[in-house]
């Protein structure tokens, strides 16, 4: 899988991005998931056309000293779909600023 792994959180700052988490995105099915929508316009061709998968995701996990942003876009209505693709260069920019901004918020320097 590919993804965006920050690890070595203190418990200080894994405290501080869970509470960010829980304020900005909506929650998975399991403790420590969370979901990153896609804006509609940074959707691909494919996922623009499959009305029915949408909407689509990132999946965002917290672990215990570490928080990881998968770069697979995912539907929440669908496990197994061409439109399941890893991020688009624009797609993968917008979660590194969403994790820019969650960092500088909480005042993390992991």
């Amino acid at each position: 899988m590919r993804q965006y792994k920050i690890d070595e959180l203190s418990r200080e700052e894994r405290a501080n991005i869970e509470s960010y988490l829980q304020r900005t995105l909506k929650r998975g099915p399991v403790d420590g998931v969370y979901w990153l929508e896609v804006p509609q316009d940074l959707l691909g061709q494919e996922q623009r056309a499959h009305k029915d998968c949408n909407p689509f995701f990132f999946g965002v996990v917290l672990e215990a000293e570490a928080v990881c942003f998968e770069m697979l876009v995912r539907s929440q209505t669908n496990l197994h779909c061409p439109c399941i693709a890893y991020a688009t260069a624009a797609q993968r920019d917008f979660v590194l600023r969403f994790v820019d901004k969650m960092l500088h918020e909480e005042r993390i320097v992991a």
